[in-house]
């Protein structure tokens, strides 16, 4: 099947996404494989998805690497415990922008004008506001000054183990699908305008579905966190962690979970989630 892309856009998308990889690279928000990462998604999206989706793509990396920045001098006791700090990696860019870069990849060979063409745009928009929402969640919920407490008991668990919860990250996560709901809703108007010169108001309902979307895959992520991701334990330190090897050097053991089933696995299963809830909490609004 033929890619419906032209060349010229695919080849000017892949430099761009290059150039915001490196960018990303130098500012250590992304490793080298994380800026890999960064250009093979960005290139699909920008190449295939147009503009409108670059744009979205953009705020998404920005805002995400900017909060992180923000709350790296609160995290400290949360770094010991999570399985990857610092620079995102290469499968940390792809856990999260993976369904996005299908989603441009799809659009590339069907064409803007096929019958899949809103679905793959509700599915591009409902799994990065999957991946904002988890981000916001994490990021904002170690501000927290009370205990997390294990989505699936209620039990105080350690800050930064993956299922704990706080009112202040739930917040945070509902913020997050709301930002990436607003800023695709004031891209897409913005697109509107400089093509027939005209709002698309229509499009309001992403102010409604990327919220919920959002939180649907947030709490994905911390209920699979809480049941299914491999979490370890350091005899030295006595303390869990996701780490193979603690943050004080020594090897840990497994306490519980699947042995595959790890922080990236979990935030591509979130993402899928959230492209899922976007695109069934869109139906009513569509037979409108």
């Amino acid at each position: 099947m033929a890619v419906t892309g032209s060349p010229m856009a695919l080849a000017g998308g892949f430099f761009l996404a290059a150039l915001i990889g490196f960018t990303g690279w130098k500012l250590q928000a992304l490793t080298p494989g994380g800026a890999l990462g960064a250009t093979l998604i960005g290139g699909l999206v920008f190449g295939f998805g147009g503009p409108t989706w670059a744009m979205i793509l953009i705020t998404f990396f920005t805002a995400s690497s900017l909060l992180s920045h923000l709350t790296n001098r609160h995290k400290a006791r949360a770094v010991a415990t999570f399985e990857k700090a610092g620079p995102r990696d290469f499968l940390q860019t792809m856990a999260n922008g993976g369904i996005a870069a299908l989603m441009a990849l799809i659009v590339g060979i069907v064409g803007h004008q096929s019958w899949l063409y809103p679905s793959c745009t509700l599915a591009y928009l409902g799994s990065l506001a999957a991946a904002t929402a988890d981000t916001w969640a994490t990021e904002i919920g170690t501000l927290s000054s009370r205990r997390p407490r294990l989505i699936t008991t209620g039990r105080p668990v350690q800050t930064g183990i993956s299922g704990g919860v706080t009112l202040l990250g739930l917040l945070g996560s509902l913020g997050g699908g709301l930002f990436l709901g607003l800023s695709a809703f004031l891209f897409i108007q913005a697109a509107s305008l400089l093509t027939t010169g005209r709002w698309f108001l229509s499009d309001s309902f992403l102010l409604i579905i990327l919220p919920i979307a959002g939180l649907v895959g947030s709490l994905t992520d911390s209920i699979l966190g809480a049941t299914l991701q491999q979490l370890y334990y350091c005899d030295q330190c006595q303390t869990p962690t996701e780490q193979k090897i603690h943050a004080c050097g020594h090897h840990t053991r497994l306490l519980h979970g699947v042995l595959w089933m790890n922080n990236d696995s979990i935030n591509f299963l979130a993402t899928c989630a959230g492209a899922i809830i976007a695109i069934l909490a869109a139906q009513p609004f569509l037979s409108l």
